[in-house]
């Protein structure tokens, strides 16, 4: 195998072909297939609770909070990971040891059900933990395969190759789940994620084979060295000091990611519960067609957000962006019909793709020139982590109290509303710099 140069075309396309790869995760399990599977589980109780851990759960509840648990140990261990992966010089094992333990998780997911909720529940885990911990060192390679000129547009691309690659599968997915009888929709469902787990392992095979695998310095770990992720989060916050747009760009990412990664995640158990879709099948296939319709749409939005952010500057265009998502928190407080919910899905579409592969390239902007790039990585994605647990605890919290996630949704406002107002904070710095 050849050794590619930074900047390289096949380089850069191999990177983002792992987005190709994983993100059929994110629109299968997360956003689709799965929460409409494990709604079905709770068909014929009238409450949907669940009993787990000692205690009675709402159904979206429990989801919510084994959710933000899984998070919660990701943004524990990525430091602990991402300093043995610098001591030892070989992030790309790390990066397929995570991408292994995702499909498999998803694979194992076939199996889920309510009568054994416990290893139900730790496939989904294993699914979640695999996916998000594998970006910790995935995003990480960004500032090393690619130019700043390059990294915008490379960003997006790997978001649109995800969009593309996902809605292959999910249409796929979908004419399986539809073409049959009512007595095998369920078992279309478990086939689906098994076909993401398989995707998701084969496909980041070619990224594997071309991204570099680093220098291995042939140490052993040690005490010293699992401590040393941390470590370097210290050496990286200390850095903030001095650095003070990072900072505040910093802040402001922990704030309104923390709302758009919340509802991204929920944005289906939302529309299963709060939208009135007249029949099941109806709402089955209203779920699957509003998921298609965000990342139609979101490919778009990538693209023109790129663009607009190459002619306002990143700030100006994350501020307008996060100004639509303040705006949808409470459109979706007010939705109860299917094509309120379509109008909101294509809202969502073109926002999300745009402020997540935005807000990536934005960060790797504002680094000092170093060439530690995955522990500053490493502190962006446990800024993310964190915010999204507070996120999904508080959004958890809402529902299961008040039984209604349209109370959950309208409170993630304020989040958005102090988002913008740190963006301006940077904006403001970016003047005096």
């Amino acid at each position: 195998m050849e050794n590619l140069q930074k900047g390289s075309k096949k380089l850069l396309n191999a990177w983002a072909f792992y987005d190709w790869a994983n993100s059929v995760y994110t629109l299968t399990i997360a956003s689709s297939i799965f929460p409409i599977f494990y709604s079905a589980l709770f068909i014929n109780q009238t409450h949907k609770v669940v009993n787990a851990f000692g205690f009675e759960f709402k159904s979206t509840a429990l989801i919510t909070f084994i959710t933000a648990f899984t998070f919660l140990v990701v943004a524990f261990t990525s430091p602990i990971l991402s300093g043995i992966a610098d001591y030892v010089g070989n992030k790309k094992n790390f990066l397929k040891f995570f991408c292994y333990v995702g499909g498999l998780g998803c694979i194992g997911l076939y199996f889920f059900s309510l009568d054994h909720i416990y290893i139900s529940l730790l496939f989904y885990f294993m699914g979640l933990i695999g996916y998000w911990g594998s970006l910790v060192f995935y995003n990480s390679y960004l500032p090393d395969i690619a130019f700043p000129e390059q990294q915008d547009s490379i960003s997006a691309k790997g978001f649109s190759l995800g969009y593309i690659g996902s809605v292959i599968l999910l249409i796929i997915n979908l004419i399986m789940v539809m073409t049959a009888e009512d007595g095998q929709k369920m078992d279309m469902m478990r086939y689906s994620f098994v076909m993401v787990g398989i995707w998701w392992i084969g496909f980041s095979q070619y990224s594997f084979y071309w991204l570099p695998k680093g220098t291995s310095k042939g140490h052993k770990v040690t005490k010293e060295v699992v401590l040393d992720g941390f470590n370097e989060l210290k050496v990286v916050w200390k850095a903030l000091q001095e650095n003070v747009l990072l900072k505040k760009y910093l802040q402001s990412f922990f704030v309104f990611s923390m709302a758009v990664q919340t509802i991204m995640l929920v944005a289906v158990y939302f529309g299963e519960e709060e939208i009135n879709w007249g029949s099941d099948d109806a709402k089955t296939m209203g779920l699957i067609v509003s998921i298609l319709i965000i990342q139609l749409i979101a490919i778009v939005g990538a693209v023109l957000t790129s663009k607009a952010s190459s002619k306002f500057g990143n700030i100006k265009t994350l501020i307008a962006v996060n100004f639509i998502w303040m705006s949808l928190c409470f459109y979706a407080y007010f939705m109860e019909t299917p094509v309120q919910f379509y109008i909101a899905a294509s809202c969502v579409g073109f926002v999300m793709g745009g402020i997540q592969s935005l807000a990536r390239s934005t960060y790797s902007k504002f680094l000092p020139e170093t060439k530690d790039t995955t522990s500053y990585f490493s502190f962006f994605d446990v800024a993310e982590k964190i915010g999204i647990v507070i996120g999904m605890i508080i959004y958890g919290t809402i529902d299961q109290i008040t039984g209604s996630m349209r109370n959950s949704i309208l409170f993630l406002f304020i989040f958005f509303l102090i988002g913008i107002i740190l963006l301006f904070r940077v904006l403001k710095q970016q003047k005096l710099e």
